[in-house]
């Protein structure tokens, strides 16, 4: 058994993996936070956490390890026959147990099949390498099956056993790891290093082992998120990042070798070479790696530490010399990111409901926590989307990429605010050093540094206007502002660029100049994904910017965005059906486009008119009276969550219908209390909570978008849901908990409580708001800025009383 030592780590270059490592060590089996023992009867909120939830279904979450917004993340790449492909958008599917490597890198729930990253797969493998791994296009050689009772994910540890006889047991810090890969002692026992073998394949990769000193290091020059789909493909199929690693063995190698191609060179020390960005046969059988073998008759434990970098490998070995003490062990090492993600999790302690329940919170939770993504080293350099190197602005503690705005401005960027306001405030920063870096462009869609386009709208505008609202002030706001008010009202030459469209449109306020003469976007000039959604999504963000406008003190700028937030009704045509008015796309020359019914998608981005007709939450009282009143809106809403019949269609399929599985219609089962009946938005979230989520691989209703379907969850589960993005308003629902303590910074913590919580008592009676009665269901800036309580009278049925007077509904 070996002896380990411990030395001090930082966190983000202020505290260091090696100090949590010390304190694990210190308290061994540490009970959790001080406040976790109140709400959790002495539960750690870590181990609440399952996280194979989402990893079928669609979810495409990926259940390796990581740390809370950490760089590195270490999870499977499996197969289902196909090198040049994966079981499931993020390299890992509950149903296919087969895997070719243990990669560095992942993008939580991308819905892009191959997603993005799954950098540097690193194989155990029992056996000699006679051929070249690229040349085994099939995964029938350097891959090898597993079972699910041989595997086990906790937050920051992922271990499985190989039904080749190999083991992996992994273990992160922020930026590097530690893993124990055993073998049989009586065979072969190699690691190979596919550095070409990126979910999306690679431009260029190098690898360099170095028998001497015991390491293995090396690159992949790569990017291309969404490379593979149809719409847009071939533009994005492009490099932007570097990843640099650095491995280091406790052993000597009994052999070495590298390959490139098919060809195979045993005892070589060095290989480079892509696989490109193509797909099937002209993508396989290309690319490089090496591999490193080990003589186990005696031991066959191999311990490798590894750090990685997006600046250099200087910059990974310096990350793992922060981060990991050289002895430490997998066990030493995953203690500490147990307790790392106990401390994130433990901003929200919760008290009451299910096992199930709890399970499902806080795997929603974490899945939230797990993004935006650290790429500065912890010396504060990162690559930025010039593809220069950058240090980090005054003040800012780190530089975060991995934006998927077009989902997350709808409910993730909320919870960050709510929760994690320094976090949002970094994760503003770097947005606005990435437009900067830019030419003043804020991309829709960040990977990494790299500018990918994808989706439509300007969730910038939304996103950093939601954390200004909120409270989130550690960004440089005014010069963020006039950036984003720049892209708003002055024409940029790629809006009128039709690379990358439908899905992946250059324009980032594409064909501004238009939009700004007609008040839409015209679906025949409009250079963008679809018309009707484009003006939907600008409106949104402009009334965001109008928001922002008038905290800043800017009247003029306000009252310019308020009027374009109004811009909605030009694509809402009040005749559109016998039935009544739907959003539709429309033609410059003004017409409508035709052929028409609400289950088109001509004119919208992943979705139809009868979802996209209820994407106005800055503005549904207006929504309403251009549908004919309150009570009329309700009766259509109701037919949009239920089927002629009467029985609930929530999970999606049905273009008539709500769709839980994406985000242009999340918001709607909370229009009804702006629509003066607020239990049935309690109705109608208690189904999906009950019926659409839930635990286990199935438990997410489809691709997480960057946590953006579990924050959703989250706030369900707590009873709020944010009213619109630019504001700090909350609408209120019905607690699936007892108690709920939001721990947040400088004294502003909010409780939440509601003593009758079950599976029966799903219906508001009454609220009180810090004490006094409370008959709306929405709460103002105070309690999001200040904090507060909010005691819930729950009753079995619904109370068709509370908060009803019209007075007092919600913009």
């Amino acid at each position: 058994m070996r002896r380990h030592g411990v030395r001090t780590l930082r966190r983000l270059g202020t505290r260091t993996a090696a100090a949590l490592i010390t304190t694990a060590l210190a308290v061994g089996a540490a009970p959790p936070p001080a406040g976790a023992s109140a709400d959790r009867a002495g539960v750690a909120p870590s181990s609440l956490v399952d996280p194979l939830i989402g990893s079928a279904n669609g979810g495409n979450t990926y259940p390796g390890a990581t740390l809370p917004f950490g760089m590195i993340a270490w999870s499977p790449t499996s197969t289902t026959g196909d090198q040049t492909n994966t079981a499931a958008a993020n390299g890992y599917s509950y149903d296919a147990t087969r895997m070719r490597g243990l990669s560095l890198t992942h993008v939580n729930g991308a819905g892009c099949h191959p997603g993005a990253a799954g950098d540097v797969p690193v194989m155990p493998f029992v056996g000699d390498v006679a051929t070249s791994p690229s040349a085994d296009t099939k995964d029938q050689v350097y891959a090898s099956d597993f079972s699910h009772a041989d595997e086990r994910a906790t937050p920051g540890r992922y271990t499985v056993g190989l039904a080749s006889g190999a083991a992996a047991d992994l273990a992160v810090g922020e930026r590097s790891g530690v893993a124990d890969f055993t073998f049989p002692a009586d065979k072969p026992a190699n690691l190979l290093f596919r550095v070409s073998n990126s979910l999306n394949g690679s431009e260029n990769a190098h690898v360099d082992i170095d028998a001497a000193h015991r390491t293995v290091s090396g690159w992949v020059h790569t990017g291309a998120f969404c490379g593979r789909r149809a719409n847009g493909g071939e533009n994005n199929r492009k490099s932007y990042y570097k990843l640099y690693f650095s491995a280091s063995f406790d052993r000597a190698f009994s052999e070495v070798g590298t390959w490139k191609d098919a060809t195979l060179s045993p005892g070589s020390t060095t290989a480079s070479g892509g696989e490109g960005y193509a797909t099937g046969a002209d993508r396989a059988g290309r690319g490089s790696g090496g591999w490193v073998g080990f003589d186990t008759s005696s031991d066959n434990d191999v311990r490798m530490r590894i750090g990685i970098s997006y600046v250099s490998r200087a910059g990974a070995e310096a990350n793992l010399r922060d981060e990991i003490p050289p002895r430490a062990s997998v066990d030493q090492v995953a203690r500490a990111g147990a307790r790392a993600w106990d401390r994130e999790l433990d901003a929200v302690r919760v008290q009451g409901g299910t096992p199930e329940r709890r399970t499902a919170f806080y795997t929603a939770l974490y899945h939230s926590f797990m993004q935006p993504n650290l790429i500065s080293d912890a010396d504060g350099r990162y690559v930025g989307m010039d593809r220069a190197v950058h240090r980090l602005s005054r003040g800012q503690r780190a530089q975060y990429g991995n934006f998927s705005g077009w989902d997350q401005y709808r409910a993730h960027v909320q919870l960050l605010a709510l929760l994690k306001p320094t976090v949002a405030g970094d994760f503003a920063q770097s947005l606005y050093n990435f437009a900067r870096q830019n030419g003043g462009v804020w991309d829709r869609w960040v990977h990494v540094s790299g500018a990918t386009h994808v989706m439509t709208g300007d969730p910038s505008a939304a996103t950093l206007a939601t954390f200004y609202a909120m409270g989130v002030r550690n960004f440089d706001h005014e010069g963020a502002f006039d950036s984003l008010v720049r892209q708003a009202t002055v024409p940029h030459p790629d809006g009128l660029s039709d690379a990358g469209c439908p899905g992946q449109c250059e324009g980032q306020r594409p064909n501004l100049e238009q939009y700004l003469a007609s008040h839409y976007a015209a679906q025949d000039a409009c250079h963008c994904w679809g018309g009707a959604a484009e003006t939907l999504e600008d409106a949104v963000a402009d009334s965001a910017l109008a928001e922002w406008a008038r905290l800043l003190g800017r009247e003029e700028e306000a009252e310019a965005f308020a009027d374009r937030a109004g811009w909605w009704r030009n694509v809402f045509n009040p005749d559109a059906t016998p039935g009544g008015g739907y959003v539709q796309a429309r033609d410059l020359d003004g017409s409508w486009v035709t052929p028409f019914d609400p289950a088109t998608g001509t004119g919208f981005a992943q979705g139809t008119s009868a979802t996209y007709t209820w994407m106005v939450p800055q503005d549904v009282r207006g929504l309403a009276a251009a549908m004919g009143g309150r009570e009329t809106a309700a009766a259509r809403l109701d037919g949009f969550f239920h089927k002629p019949d009467g029985s609930w269609s929530l999970r999606g399929g049905d273009p008539l219908r709500y769709d839980p599985t994406n985000e242009p219609g999340i918001h709607a089962p909370w229009l009804y209390n702006a629509l003066g009946q607020p239990w049935k938005t309690q109705a109608t979230v208690a189904q999906i909570v009950d019926t659409v989520y839930g635990t286990g691989p199935s438990g997410l209703p489809g691709n997480d978008d960057l946590g953006t379907m579990s924050a959703w969850y989250v706030f369900a589960c707590l009873g709020l849901y944010p009213r619109t993005p630019g504001s700090a308003d909350l609408l209120l629902g019905a607690p699936v908990f007892e108690r709920a303590v939001l721990d947040r910074p400088h004294g502003t913590g909010i409780t939440i409580t509601a003593p009758a919580a079950d599976a029966a008592h799903r219906y508001v009676e009454s609220v009180r708001l810090n004490g006094r009665a409370h008959d709306a269901s929405w709460a103002g800036p105070p309690l999001t800025l200040r904090g507060g309580t909010l005691a819930f009278g729950l009753v079995d049925r619904p109370d068709t009383r509370w908060a009803t007077d019209p007075s007092g509904l919600p913009e």
